[in-house]
């Protein structure tokens, strides 16, 4: 492929620079246009998505930020047991492996949901449409299924309000269709740490049923002291031509994790001694984290006309966690304090009808979609402490059982509309009310403590088609997030103030968004820019003993780029690159509680936000041979340094990690086998893969593995 600066003239500077710095992105975009090619060109590098508008459509046209991360990725030689493990590539995205299965992933939108202490806030999770993000915001993907994922969608930016309480993005996963008749594969992984994966999956169509299901298990020994996990999972989905414009798809998952150790995190004079050591306390109170979650949802779509399509999603579902942490008995000593273990079950349900009209407006298509959803969780909290007498990491007397509620009404309305062969609009409005209640369980006659929020989010964007493979797109959105019940649990954190925190306010942000779209056969190139002012933005205001009191600390600002080129270059090499540059910094000083004991320190204004590098860069590359099903690919990443604290006093350094892997695969009449290796962190670096924000005990760090060296096979049988 002929490359050279003229080709650039398609996209003006500085974004021709940006592209030239990354493989010559628009190399071939004008001679394409030359060659009068038209929109239809556009290929296999223009995916279709739904996220961003609840039907098909292809990215290329959309107004708003958003990628799509398809199976062969997914599986490309990749455990499947992480959601970080592919998602790298998606620029603006930023998912770090704590190396610790006792806790979370951190996962952020463009900063947001970065300080999250517990699971996912910020961000909505969607797995098959049924939401992984509880009506007060927190998320979970622990039952995210990556054994039968067809594909993974990141939208961020504003539209992302269109999804209710949340500001950065929305993550959706989706499982893959049955091919006709009967298939099934099993594998086996094994690797360094004593990694375990075993997965069996079958699927198959027969004209009216179609259907996937799968399960896998996976255990390891960790990279760290007391660190051995444990986790099962099950995924299926059915669905059923009901009639010729009618279907209903039953989906049901299940996750497991009977065993998981949790290290903790670590000083930086550990972190300098010894990375694979565990944290002070984790061995002797056998810190440790429980789980289990089943849910089950249903899913009816069809046609009332020949313009108006209707759509029914139902889901319940329970999850149960509970988590021994390394809390001193002293600590524990006054009777309000609700003790070192942790034990949170969660009853949720809910019910999204939509409707879909599409016709022509002015000889432009319109559709239209309205909408509402209605979202229930029921909690209880319960609190105990971590010793009977001398022997700490045991289940002991009870000191909090609270009984939570939290309930979401919503109504959302989202247009689109081509009024011309050159101008694309979309527009929206979600409205959503939302309340909590409390009620102490341990107090005789104890009252019920409620608050609510309400918010109403317009959002808008518009597409100029400048050429046939270039398009330029501006949006602008409001949002808002609620604190969780996680952020309101606490109002002091040795348990002197009891009940929940209901001062605290919702965060309520404007994002402002433009950017480029260009691609043809060969190639796409995605380029935003973007502005976000956030205020009342949820931090912690204090921490100690094991709990962290939340506040709202004034504005934030978010300003960035994100670029995200793929390439085609032959039928056997493709490459994949992803920068993001996120400035995220207090637009206001506030005050902080820190350290043991407590002292009352000020944040200034442009401290940066804790857990966001300000630099990423991703970059990859794959070869797949023409002979013998063999491949070879590489890939490497960049982060910046991250800070570990408001205060931006204590710091992770940045890094670079590069993957390697290869595979070969053997077709036979009936059965197709696949071996494949793969290397992490090739160069064995030392590195902190995440760190836990504002730690009142400067364990701050959590170290990722050195090389880690994976070996998988895997029988598909058609």
């Amino acid at each position: 492929m002929r490359m050279d600066r003229r080709t650039f003239a398609c996209v003006p500077w500085p974004i021709h620079a940006l592209a030239l710095g990354a493989f010559g992105a628009c190399g071939s975009l004008l001679s394409s246009a030359e060659a009068g090619q038209t929109d239809q060109s556009i290929g296999a590098l223009t995916d279709v998505v739904v996220t961003a508008t609840r039907v098909p459509e292809r990215s290329f046209d959309l107004p708003v930020s958003i990628d799509r991360v398809d199976a062969s990725e997914l599986r490309l030689a990749r455990l499947g047991v992480n959601l970080s493990e592919a998602m790298d590539a998606v620029p603006g995205l930023s998912v770090q492996n704590r190396g610790n299965f006792a806790q979370d992933l951190q996962i952020s939108v463009r900063g947001f949901g970065a300080r999250s202490t517990f699971g996912v806030r910020g961000v909505r999770l969607y797995s098959d449409g049924i939401p992984g993000t509880m009506p007060d915001g927190q998320g979970q993907f622990s039952h995210f299924d990556l054994t039968g994922a067809e594909r993974i969608e990141v939208l961020r930016g504003p539209f992302s309000a269109l999804y209710g309480n949340s500001s950065g993005g929305v993550i959706s996963i989706f499982t893959e269709d049955g091919r006709p008749g009967f298939s099934s594969d099993l594998s086996a992984t094994s690797g360094s740490f004593g990694t375990r994966r075993y997965a069996a999956k079958g699927s198959g169509d027969n004209g009216i049923v179609n259907f996937t299901i799968d399960g896998a298990h996976f255990q390891t020994e960790g990279y760290r002291a007391h660190s051995q996990a444990e986790r099962n999972t099950g995924n299926a989905r059915v669905r059923i031509s009901l009639a010729s414009d009618t279907t209903l798809t039953l989906i049901a998952n299940a996750v497991e994790t009977p065993a998981v150790d949790d290290p903790l995190g670590l000083t930086a004079a550990q972190l300098a001694a010894d990375p694979t050591q565990a944290g002070t306390g984790a061995i002797g109170f056998n810190t440790r984290k429980n789980l289990s979650q089943e849910q089950a949802g249903a899913v009816l779509a069809g046609a009332l006309s020949a313009n108006d399509d209707y759509r029914l999603t139902v889901y319940d579902g329970y999850r149960r966690t509970v988590q021994f942490q390394a809390i001193q008995p002293s600590a524990e000593a006054r009777l309000t304090h609700p003790g070192g273990v942790v034990d949170l079950g969660r009853n949720f349900r809910g019910a999204d009808a939509q409707l879909s009209d599409h016709r022509l407006l002015l000889d432009g298509p319109l559709r239209a979609t309205v909408g509402a959803s209605y979202e229930d969780l029921d909690e209880t909290r319960r609190g105990y402490l971590n010793f009977i007498g001398p022997t700490f990491g045991v289940l002991g007397a009870i000191r909090r059982n609270d009984a939570n509620r939290v309930s979401a009404f919503d109504q959302y309305a989202q247009v689109e509309w081509d009024p011309s062969l050159k101008w694309r609009a979309m527009a929206g409005l979600r409205h959503s009310d939302i309340r909590v209640r409390s009620v102490d369980q341990l107090v005789s006659a104890a009252p019920e403590s409620e608050v609510s929020y309400s918010a109403t989010n317009p959002v808008a964007g518009i597409t100029y088609r400048a050429g046939p493979m270039v398009n330029y797109y501006a949006s602008f959105g409001r949002g808002f997030e609620t604190p969780t019940l996680n952020d309101i649990a606490y109002r002091s954190t040795d348990g002197s103030l009891p009940g929940l925190n209901l001062g605290l306010r919702p965060a309520r942000s404007n994002n402002y968004e433009v950017g480029l779209k260009a691609g043809d056969d060969h190639l796409r190139l995605n380029l935003a820019a973007f502005y976000v002012k956030t205020r009342d933005e949820l931090a912690i205001s204090s921490s100690s003993g094991g709990r962290s009191v939340f506040g709202n600390i004034g504005e934030t600002e978010r300003r960035g780029i994100e670029l995200g080129i793929e390439a085609r270059w032959t039928e056997a090499i493709t490459t994949r690159v992803a920068y993001t540059y996120l400035k995220a910094v207090t637009d206001t000083s506030y005050q902080t509680c820190v350290g043991l004991p407590c002292s009352t320190v000020v944040v200034p204004t442009g401290s940066r936000l804790a857990a966001v590098p300000a630099n990423t860069l991703y970059a990859g590359i794959t070869w797949h041979a023409p002979w013998k099903g063999l491949f070879v690919s590489a890939e490497t990443l960049g982060r910046d340094r991250i800070y570990a604290d408001d205060l931006n006093t204590a710091s992770a350094a940045g890094y670079w990690s590069t993957n390697v892997a290869t595979g070969i695969s053997q077709s036979l009449p009936s059965i197709v086998l696949s071996e494949s290796l793969r290397v992490d962190n090739l160069t064995d670096r030392h590195y902190v893969g995440s760190v836990i924000v504002n730690d009142s005990n400067k364990r701050y760090f959590e170290p990722s593995a050195g090389r880690t060296l994976l070996l998988m096979l895997t029988a598909s049988f058609r």
